[in-house]
């Protein structure tokens, strides 16, 4: 399974992007599996974006892929950890908690709350509008402005 999600990342990025660079610790936007990922261990210091979809070939899943490796570097600075889960047979408590039908978009805050499900594909710009007006994130603004830069 994570040959396939591997070479549908790869086919998303097909732009010169070779596949030892897409889990380099060099690149903003982590991509992680729902496989045997337990959501308790990003709690308090991620957002989570998850993607599901029933195969790694749904056409919405390749588009929302391809938008959330268009602007990699605005989730990044928002601690966001996308979760991915195209594999409806391996039952992942993940996708047993959230219960997705067909394809589904789901942003979790650091909170370990579920604060929107699309459908549909979302665009970096409107996950990042979402990310900006939850409190927490108001807060981490606030904070950073407070901060003197040093």
């Amino acid at each position: 399974m994570k040959s396939l999600l591997g070479a549908v990342i790869i086919a998303v990025l097909a732009g010169g992007v070779q596949a030892q660079t897409l889990f380099s610790p060099h690149l903003p936007l982590v991509i992680v599996e729902a496989a045997g990922t337990d959501l308790n261990e990003f709690k308090w210091k991620n957002r989570l974006v998850i993607v599901f979809a029933d195969s790694e070939d749904d056409p919405a899943f390749i588009e929302q892929m391809e938008l959330l490796n268009l602007r990699p570097e605005e989730l990044s600075e928002r601690d966001v950890v996308v979760i991915v889960d195209t594999d409806p047979a391996a039952r992942s408590d993940i996708r047993l908690k959230m219960r997705p039908r067909g394809f589904m978009l789901t942003l979790v805050g650091k909170d370990g709350n579920v604060a929107i499900r699309k459908p549909f594909p979302w665009s970096v710009r409107e996950i990042t509008r979402s990310i900006d007006k939850m409190p927490m994130r108001q807060r981490e603004i606030r904070e950073a402005k407070e901060t003197p830069e040093g």
